[in-house]
Parts: structure tokens; C-alpha cells; sequence
């Protein structure tokens, strides 16, 4: 989920099926958006289902508390891409409540980052891992609450997206959320009583903030050529957004000087010497300055400067990591905590994505959700490149926040005020560049009579929001507070 300095920044459980199926037993992005890899042939069952309603899940105690459907849509017949999805309906009134569709960023992190750590339903234990499976619990905080939710492996390779011609896997920007609108036309022609009269937004953090706007604007031209379905789109939601402009990574050292990671002098040199450009150093000054300011934001973690960095003890394959394969994710096994009043971990969060690797390739969980035999063999969190190729091939994403906005859509833009990927200043400077009239000025936004953020809206339904003390993926790294944020404008609400 990160874009890092250049911006890469068994227990078995009942379940309904429509029909039976087996299952089987540095960064950088600019760099890696560029990769190429050839990939073996799936072998396909043919006796699967498209569409699963899930019950109970194994790790989760007792029956699900939501409606969970998980699925797939063909989204290209001749080299067999299919996507997959996990659909939970709204806990509060499906019938009335906005759909939202959300992704998650990488670019190829599986939507089950969003289900199970950040706005979905569902959270981990975080206790050691003991070669059982992790267990599950209910998110309090699940933005399901007040809408029903689509979280979309997208594109093509994400979690378990899968398609039968590698070709199909080599994808970008446009092609994808291209695809991600065939996915929406098919689903909604299966689920046709998701279309009525509620509201349609498109949701997605990080890198997927980038391709949201471009989404939401196919969604408005197929609105506009009266294409059907009709999609009631109503806005959109993004969050910590990535958008290609230069201004991304500019940010980020001015956010590095604003909380003192870097001296005034390097800060000087930086806007004397590289003419605001810190990925592409033109001069050797420019170059030097560039390398001692990367070297200082290094000894932060990037996602939120106030947390300790994740230090890894060994890349030694150990304990339960023996025997494994290809564990492609074997980074998140961290250090024990050895301080008794604090979580078991040293890395929280991280040791979280760890856990979901044993579940999510556990053949009874498999089952469970409706995985196809033999279509994807390790699931992988993130596959990003060299993994999966990726093109990032739509160079800037702003105009699209821009047309959509005078266009009349809602949108909130919302940011982790401590994230030094992409820095709320950057974010805050591209919607101010729109000029648009100001109806509710730059204010605190409150929970629990504290600030939780600051915020300000404009006449066109474009609303910028920080949130306190956040991080790169505000929604699971300060849950309530996103939680409130979303649901007062999800409901129309002031923040």
C-alpha cells in the first residue's frame, strides 16, 4: 500500500452455497509500475460457483453478524479475466443506505486489506502465530454500518482475480478502471435491486486514489451517453490519494521541514537547487541535497512519522515460517514485543497483513468463500511489481477530481495528517488550486468534544478533511475517527 520514496512508496464452518465447489489443497512504484512477468496457466475448475453468500467463516466464532456474498465476474471472455468480490450489505437499511464501491490501493493489493483492516466488517487477532488458524472478530467500526460496501480485487492478479491467458495480467491505470466498469455493468445486471434510488459512490486509498476519479468518470460519461445500467453515481471518496502530479512527492518535503526531520538549510537548498522537482535532481547540487533529505525521511516510518519503524530481525525463514514455499510475505515475521502491557507484536499493523496470508491460503477458508480450484495458488496480499507488471499510464488524476467536481458530484478527500507518503499538504494544495467558492471555512472537525481533524468545504461538494494523529490508511489506523468522518458525510451531515 505504500508508495515509498520514489513513490513505491481449521477449523472448518458451515456456509450456503448456489453450488458446490472444490478448492485445492524498496520500493519502487515508477520502477516497478514498468515490470514484466510471465505467468504459468491456471488450471480452472469448471464446477464453480460465480457467487457464494457466506454464513460463517472459518476463524470467525459463531454465524457472521453481516450479509456477506463473495464472487465472481467475467470481465473478459476471450483471455478469461475474472474479478473477484466481497459484497456486505449495509447493517443499518440495505434498501436505502448508499452502495459503495471500494478498492484498495498497491497498485494489486487485494480488497481483503480493506474487508479485514481497514472500513470492512472484519478484524484480526493479533496473537502469535501458533500454525492454527488466525481468528477473527467483528470491526466496531465497519463502515458496512451505515452502507453496503463492494470491496473489488481489481485490477486482474489482485487476491483472487485470476484470468486463463497471462496477457490479461498486463494492465495499467486506464485499462483497469476500464475493466472495473464492465465489472459494475455485469454485477448490477445480477444484482439489479442495488441500482433503484440509493446512492452510487466509488471509494479507494492510496493508489487506488489515483484511478477512483478516472472510475467515477467513465461511470458519469456512461450516465451522460444513458448506457445501461444506469449507475446512480453520487460522489466519490478518497483517501491519502496518490495523484501522479509531481506535487505528491514535492509534499513531502515540506512536510519533512514543517515536523523538523529536516533542517531549514536543507530545506533552503532543496527550493534553491531543484526547482521543485525532488524526484528528477537536474544538477549536482540538486542531487545531493535530494540524497541527505531521503536519507533523514528514512529514519521515520513513512506512514505515520510517530510511529516506531518496523526493524526486522532476520530474513531467515523460521518457526512457523518453516516449510512454507514461496512466502512471499515472509517480511511481516517481526520481533515479539518483550514489554507485557503492550501488544504482542512490535509491529501491530504489519503483523496483521502476516496473519492474513495463513488465513486467506487455508483450503477449509478457501471453501468457505467460493475460491476456484487451481486459479490462484499462493494469495499474495499485494502483487505488486515484479511480481504482477503494472503501467502506470495515466500520468495525472487531478483534472478528473476537477470535471467531476463542476460536474456537481460529491467528493470527500480526506488525509492521515502524520503521513509522510502522501503528505495532507500536497492534497490540500491541488483541491485549494481549484478555486473554487468556499461555503464552510477551514475548521476542527470534532469527536467527543475534541478536535479530530480539520476540515473545509466548497460550493462544488468537494470537501477536504484531516484526521488527527493519521496515517497512510487512516481507517485502520484511526478507526473511530474515520468511522464518524464517513458516516456524517455518507449521511449528508456536516463533518
Amino acid at each position: 500500500m505504500a508508495l515509498h520514496a520514489a513513490l513505491w512508496m481449521h477449523a472448518g464452518a458451515g456456509h450456503y452455497r448456489r453450488r458446490r465447489l472444490s478448492s485445492n489443497s524498496p520500493p519502487l512504484l515508477l520502477v516497478a509500475c514498468l515490470a514484466v512477468l510471465v505467468l504459468p496457466q491456471p488450471r480452472i475448475s469448471r464446477a464453480a460457483a460465480t457467487s457464494t453468500v457466506v454464513t460463517h467463516l472459518p476463524g470467525f466464532d459463531g454465524p457472521l453478524p453481516f450479509y456477506l456474498e463473495t464472487g465472481y465476474v467475467v470481465i473478459e471472455e476471450e483471455t478469461g479475466a475474472e474479478l473477484f468480490y466481497y459484497f456486505v450489505e449495509s447493517e443499518r437499511s440495505p434498501r436505502t443506505d448508499p452502495l459503495l464501491l471500494w478498492l484498495s490501493g498497491g497498485p494489486r493489493c487485494s480488497a481483503f486489506s480493506a474487508l479485514a483492516f481497514q472500513n470492512g466488517p472484519l478484524k484480526f487477532v493479533v496473537e502469535p502465530y501458533d500454525g492454527t488458524l488466525p481468528r477473527l472478530v467483528y470491526n466496531p467500526y465497519s463502515w458496512t454500518q451505515m452502507a453496503s460496501i463492494l470491496f473489488l480485487d481489481s485490477p486482474v492478479g489482485s487476491g483472487f482475480s485470476y484470468a486463463r491467458d497471462p496477457k490479461a495480467y498486463e494492465v495499467g491505470d486506464i485499462s483497469s478502471s476500464r475493466q472495473v466498469l464492465t465489472f459494475l455493468r455485469k454485477w448490477f445486471d445480477d444484482h439489479p435491486k442495488h441500482l433503484l434510488d440509493r446512492p452510487f459512490y466509488v471509494g479507494g486509498d492510496s493508489y487506488a486514489g489515483k484511478v477512483v476519479p478516472l472510475i467515477a468518470h467513465y461511470i458519469s460519461e456512461g450516465i451522460e451517453d444513458m448506457q445501461q445500467p444506469l449507475i446512480k453515481l453520487k460522489g466519490y471518496i478518497v483517501g491519502n490519494p496518490f495523484t501522479g502530479d509531481k506535487i505528491d512527492t514535492n509534499s513531502r518535503v515540506t512536510f519533512s521541514h514543517s515536523f523538523g526531520i529536516i533542517s531549514d538549510q536543507q530545506y533552503e537548498a532543496f527550493i534553491k537547487n531543484c526547482k521543485g522537482d525532488f524526484l528528477n535532481p537536474t544538477n549536482e547540487p540538486c542531487a545531493d541535497v535530494v540524497q541527505t533529505i531521503s536519507k533523514l525521511m528514512s529514519e521515520v516510518t513513512e506512514g505515520n512519522i510517530l510511529r516506531p519503524i518496523c526493524h526486522i530481525p532476520s530474513q531467515k525463514r523460521r518457526g512457523a515460517l518453516e516449510g512454507v514455499s514461496s512466502l512471499a510475505e515472509e517480511r511481516y515475521h517481526y520481533q515479539l514485543s518483550e514489554a507485557p502491557d503492550e501488544p504482542p507484536f512490535y509491529c501491530f499493523y504489519e503483523y496483521r497483513h502476516y496473519l492474513s496470508y495463513f488465513w486467506a491460503n487455508d483450503n477449509v477458508v478457501r471453501a468457505a468463500i467460493g475460491i476456484k480450484e487451481g486459479t490462484v495458488v499462493e494469495w499474495i496480499r499485494c502483487k505488486r511489481p515484479p511480481i504482477l507488471p503494472y503501467v502506470c499510464d495515466l500520468p495525472n488524476s487531478i483534472k478528473y477530481h476537477f470535471n467531476l467536481s463542476i460536474r456537481g458530484y460529491r467528493a470527500l478527500v480526506y488525509s492521515g495528517d502524520h503521513d509522510l507518503i502522501i503528505p495532507f499538504m500536497g492534497t490540500q494544495a491541488w483541491t485549494r488550486s481549484f478555486n473554487f467558492s468556499i461555503v464552510d471555512d477551514w475548521r476542527a472537525w470534532h469527536l467527543d468534544n475534541q478536535a479530530a481533524g480539520f476540515t473545509i468545504m466548497y460550493a462544488t461538494n468537494l470537501t477536504f478533511a484531516t484526521i488527527k494523529g493519521g496515517g497512510h490508511i487512516p481507517p485502520e489506523t484511526n478507526p473511530e475517527e474515520s468511522f464518524t468522518m464517513a458516516k456524517r458525510w455518507l449521511d449528508n451531515e456536516s463533518l
